[in-house]
């Protein structure tokens, strides 16, 4: 009854943890932020790419556009422009010539031609006042159309003194008024020639420069868009990356059963979600590992007393002092005695591995010689040994064996590893107890040539309750009180086995 109302008072001790446990995760995941959805922030870091590369196509159409005009403006505007000058400006010469072989031979045909050309002339010239004019070109083109009408009056003038008979008359107002009207008409054509050409020239200076400044704009934003691009694609895919390393490194500890903080939470994503919900289960898994943890303890501990009674009861009987026993009862008496010592071992082994993974183990630190110690085990060993029919050895390497730990648990560990060699050892087989001086360390190795251990099994070997081959008998917790008691001197225990070959353990304890 006494037993009863302490386990019951364990399991209210767990459910009160476990409230305390969910008011401190309460506490830790109020720090959550209330940060975006993952599907917005992917969504607006492409929104914010796609942004940047319409701004860049809208750039580079934009100066397209501006290189389409110029172009058009030289080819549709000032190229004919200036083809209709030229052709203008070509034709004065042949129409003074016209004029003269009129007025010299008085043959009409010569005169007909010349009125066709002139028309022709005349055409051109207001032809180009549909063309977009600069005012320098305009104006030279209103002084030849001037100059040119003229000329055509005073020609008109020289035919009328013709026809009166007035050659001389004709021929003088050629050679003075008609010449220079029509030199003035092919210099005002030559400078609208000039202008025109120079604004051709500066209209190709133009798209020059706006082709330069479209790449180097185009390339700048286009540089512009990837860094943004990249960068964006690289905040999200570190932010989720690390938490996910931050989940996966916490999914290890708890696989360890060394995950004791809750992950802290600072947004509001499907990440973040996934992190409360595992800080949710690592929560209820620690709690009811440490409920199974001092369950354990606590009816190890209850468990004590009984059995220690019952095997001192066994004692008693076995000394005759009630009086003597017949065969059947000292039967009877071996069996429970060997039983209860079973138990009070189980018992005992339970605790220890539960102070031990509590670090509830305080430890007798005294100098000792670690190779007097397996000399002790290996003595104590000696007759398991000869009993299963295995070869047991030792081997040191070394000369200088003093150590700094608790003689009690090193001497418990190495017992645990002999025995449990031994036991997996079929008869003829081997086991080797060796101690090696390898600086900066003690290296203690038990090696044995055993049924090995399933390499599914290896990882987790020296978990409490965790046995290769539950056939053979045993607790499931030899090993694990070796792994707590390595650890408890600053040390680590490692396995490696083949199966049907053998197992080699190996304990690294630190010198200081």
């Amino acid at each position: 009854m006494e037993s009863s109302g302490q386990v019951s008072g364990v399991l209210r001790a767990c459910r009160f943890g476990s409230r305390a446990l969910s008011a401190r995760y309460a506490s830790r995941g109020g720090r959550i932020g209330l940060g975006m959805r993952l599907s917005s922030k992917i969504f607006l870091a492409s929104a914010l790419v796609i942004l940047v590369f319409a701004g860049v196509s809208a750039l580079s159409l934009g100066a397209v556009g501006r290189l389409v005009s110029v172009n058009r403006e030289i080819s549709v505007s000032s190229i004919p422009a200036l083809t209709i000058t030229a052709s203008a400006r070509d034709a004065l010469p042949r129409l003074l010539a016209l004029e003269t072989r009129a007025l010299v031979l008085g043959d009409p045909r010569y005169a007909t031609a010349w009125t066709e050309l002139g028309t022709q002339v005349t055409e051109d010239l207001q032809r180009l006042a549909d063309y977009p004019l600069s005012p320098q070109e305009a104006l030279h083109h209103r002084e030849a159309s001037a100059a040119f009408a003229e000329y055509r009056r005073t020609v008109e003038a020289e035919r009328t003194l013709l026809r009166r008979g007035d050659r001389a008359g004709a021929l003088r107002l050629t050679e003075t008024t008609a010449r220079v009207l029509a030199e003035q008409v092919r210099g005002n054509l030559e400078e609208a020639m000039a202008a025109t050409r120079s604004r051709v020239l500066a209209a190709q200076a133009e798209a020059a420069r706006l082709e330069t400044g479209t790449w180097t704009a185009v390339l700048i934003a286009l540089g512009a868009a990837v860094g943004l691009a990249l960068c964006g694609t690289a905040i999200i895919a570190r932010r989720m990356t690390r938490s996910l390393d931050l989940l996966s490194v916490a999914t290890t500890e708890v696989a360890a059963n060394a995950f004791r903080e809750p992950i802290v939470i600072e947004s509001g994503d499907e990440i973040a979600t996934l992190a409360r919900s595992f800080n949710l289960m690592a929560s209820q898994l620690r709690q009811a590992e440490e409920a199974k943890r001092e369950f354990f303890a606590t009816v190890s501990h209850e468990l004590r007393s009984p059995l220690t009674s019952i095997r001192g009861a066994v004692d008693l009987l076995h000394a005759g002092d009630p009086g003597p026993l017949t065969k059947k009862q000292v039967r009877l008496t071996d069996s429970i005695g060997q039983s209860s010592e079973r138990l009070l071992r189980l018992a005992n082994q339970i605790l220890e591995m539960s102070r031990l993974r509590a670090g509830g183990v305080e430890l007798d630190w005294k100098p000792l010689d670690l190779a007097r110690l397996v000399d002790r085990v290996v003595e104590e060993l000696h007759p398991q040994a000869e009993e299963a029919g295995v070869a047991l050895e030792q081997e040191c390497n070394g000369s200088d064996f003093t150590y700094l730990g608790d003689e009690e648990r090193l001497y418990q560990l190495v017992v645990n590893l002999g025995a449990n060699a031994i036991r997996f050892t079929p008869r003829g087989g081997r086991v080797l107890v060796r101690l090696t001086d390898a600086t900066p360390e003690f290296e203690l190795q038990v090696e044995d040539t055993g049924v090995g251990i399933p390499a599914d099994a290896l990882p987790n070997i020296f978990d409490p309750y965790r046995q290769a081959h539950r056939d053979r008998g045993g607790t499931g917790l030899g090993l694990a009180i070796v792994e707590g008691v390595a650890k408890a001197h600053r040390g680590h225990v490692t396995a490696e086995s083949r199966e049907g070959e053998g197992s080699r353990f190996t304990v690294l304890l630190p010198r200081s």
